[in-house]
């Protein structure tokens, strides 16, 4: 038997390729580490330039279906900015990292992923082990406290604009479909889309972000085309901006909970949603069950952004929208 921990070798691209401007503020590299499941992750380390001694740490991954060149870089290189060393990773079968097929997700492999982003964090000679937080950004957001929950490394946890994935591929946008019926027909589809692929020896994509954008779609899907159709976000290694996930790479989701144990977080949680976002429910719904219900409610937080959509909190939208003193802040009172 083969235990050992052994990483892949990527091939990582060299050349600054994000949707934001470097910064001359911070040190960039790149770097890879191994999760549990033995899949090497590829992420970009942001450090304060000009600083020693050991940092509070941070790692940061989302949206779901993004890349680490895209905005989970974005927060992480400010954060740097702020005196935080951070890395922006990359999930298991997405952007640079390692695991095939390509583009599948699964709740318990990407919770292992920001766990191994604490593994390797805990073990840098420039990171204080015992102030190392996590932030997740949309579907990553969600993952984030399905981390938080399950790993007690984690002093801080920060879910911007957060989509519970399972809530949603169960039971559809703002609970549309919450049904046996609905969910039997979904489970069926699915498992019919497994029997032909297996037979034709090849997943295939179910589409990125709609493209072109059909006149009557929904605000919030306009939203996610500026963002990742448009030079504004789009990346080509991203699945929203281009062909997305495999058909039945989010299938596991519909039946594993990820939020099951969320009043448990002893640790502190900031949720961060816009104002007008769609999904600004799936966080009013966590904050509920982590402040209500629980003996750890105290050093749990909401904040809602005035004015702001899903994707405003992605880069900003322009407007300034992403609250860093805040996150900032959070993160150096819990983090210390």
């Amino acid at each position: 038997m083969n235990n050992k921990i052994t990483p892949q070798k990527l091939e990582l691209t060299q050349e600054w390729d994000k949707t934001f401007p470097k910064s001359d503020r911070v040190n960039h590299r790149k770097v890879t580490f191994v999760n549990r499941y033995g899949i090497t992750l590829a992420a970009d380390v942001y450090e304060p330039k000009n600083a020693d001694g050991r940092f509070a740490a941070v790692a940061v991954s989302g949206p779901f279906g993004a890349v680490k060149e895209q905005c989970s870089g974005l927060y992480a290189q400010t954060l740097a900015e702020r005196g935080f060393l951070t890395i922006a990773f990359d999930p298991s079968f997405t952007g640079e990292s390692g695991g095939t097929p390509r583009r599948m997700a699964s709740p318990d492999i990407n919770t292992e992923d920001f766990q191994a982003a604490v593994d390797f964090l805990s073990t840098q000679p420039n990171v204080d082990p015992e102030r190392i937080g996590i932030l997740g950004i949309c579907g990553w957001g969600g993952l984030a406290l399905n981390a938080a929950a399950l790993d007690t490394r984690i002093k801080a946890t920060v879910a911007v604009t957060m989509y519970n994935m399972s809530r949603v591929n169960a039971n559809g946008y703002f609970d549309a479909n919450n049904s046996e019926k609905d969910r039997y027909e979904m489970r069926k589809k699915l498992n019919a889309q497994r029997t032909k692929e297996y037979a034709q020896g090849f997943y295939e994509q179910g589409g990125g972000v709609v493209d072109p954008l059909p006149a009557d779609a929904p605000a919030f899907v306009k939203d996610y085309y500026d963002y990742y159709k448009t030079p504004r976000g789009y990346h080509r290694r991203s699945g929203n901006s281009n062909d997305g996930w495999t058909v039945t790479g989010t299938m596991s989701f519909l039946n594993q909970p990820i939020l099951a144990y969320s009043k448990e977080i002893r640790s502190a949680v900031l949720l961060i949603h816009g104002e007008n976002a769609h999904s600004r429910y799936f966080s009013e719904d966590a904050y509920r069950d982590m402040s209500s219900y629980t003996n750890y409610r105290d050093n749990k937080e909401l904040l809602i952004v005035p004015g702001a959509s899903h994707t405003d909190l992605y880069d900003g939208g322009g407007k300034n929208a992403i609250p860093f003193d805040r996150i900032e802040a959070f993160f150096r009172k819990n983090l210390k």
